[in-house]
């Protein structure tokens, strides 16, 4: 019972620092069911599912302040949501699951701890082509890994400097929401998994990403939330990579 309180309490913290930072917080709800070997068949939907619920809500309130750009999300759009559909149909090997899932947390470890605010005199125009082909790839993994891919397209945007920490956010929020849904309908075609106190963790989860929305859009300076974040993340990748998780 004090594992579950643990488990609750620290679901609400992840979904609102992810949240505050616009995204839905599938790697670090996996990365926190990892934490608490809970078995991959459930990680995967569950962490899809709740996705759906804080990053729809990280959206409204980034996109509320003015920050979303459809231009550039709709052709990563345009090509991930089938790919992340592709590959929520793909079964992965539970120690297999885990060492990418290991491997892929490192990529927001590093997003959040080196990568700078890009200022608007830096921003360059994107391209069709490439966004269409970062899209397909990104959703891909989606789908494969249970994420809804804005761990991966933040650090991306970024580099490439199309967008700013914000524009980021609200790209991002609503891109882990399409394939969210894009990558949950793969999996459900064959089946899936659900842990019994799914409703807790919706509710619990959804909570905490209005809380951290609403500050991260609004009110937060996010330099201490990814410290925060990376930490945990920091954890969870040595569990996966070199336990037996």
């Amino acid at each position: 019972m004090d594992h579950q309180i643990l488990f609750y309490g620290l679901l609400f913290l992840v979904a609102f620092l992810y949240a505050s930072v616009g995204h839905g917080g599938a790697s670090g709800y996996l990365a926190l069911m990892a934490i608490f070997s809970i078995s991959p068949d459930v990680m995967k939907p569950t962490a899809l599912m709740l996705n759906l619920f804080v990053s729809l809500t990280s959206f409204y309130q980034f996109y509320r302040g003015k920050h979303f750009q459809w231009k550039i999300f709709l052709p990563l759009a345009l090509a991930s949501v089938p790919m992340a559909f592709l590959g929520g149909l793909v079964s992965v090997d539970a120690y297999i699951y885990k060492k990418l899932l290991g491997l892929l947390l490192l990529l927001p470890i590093i997003r959040f701890l080196f990568f700078r605010n890009i200022t608007a005199d830096e921003l360059k125009k994107p391209e069709w082509g490439l966004s269409l082909l970062i899209g397909a790839a990104i959703g891909f993994l989606s789908g494969l890994i249970g994420i809804g891919g804005g761990i991966i397209l933040s650090p991306v945007l970024l580099l490439l400097k199309w967008t700013d920490q914000k524009q980021t956010a609200a790209i991002s929020a609503l891109f882990i929401f399409v394939n969210s849904i894009s990558g949950l309908s793969g999996q459900l075609t064959k089946g899936i998994s659900f842990s019994n106190d799914m409703l807790y963790y919706v509710v619990i989860a959804f909570t905490g990403g209005l809380c951290g929305a609403y500050f991260g859009a609004l009110k937060f300076n996010q330099s201490v939330i990814k410290y925060m974040l990376a930490m945990v993340l920091i954890v969870a990748a040595y569990k996966l990579l070199f336990t037996a998780a």
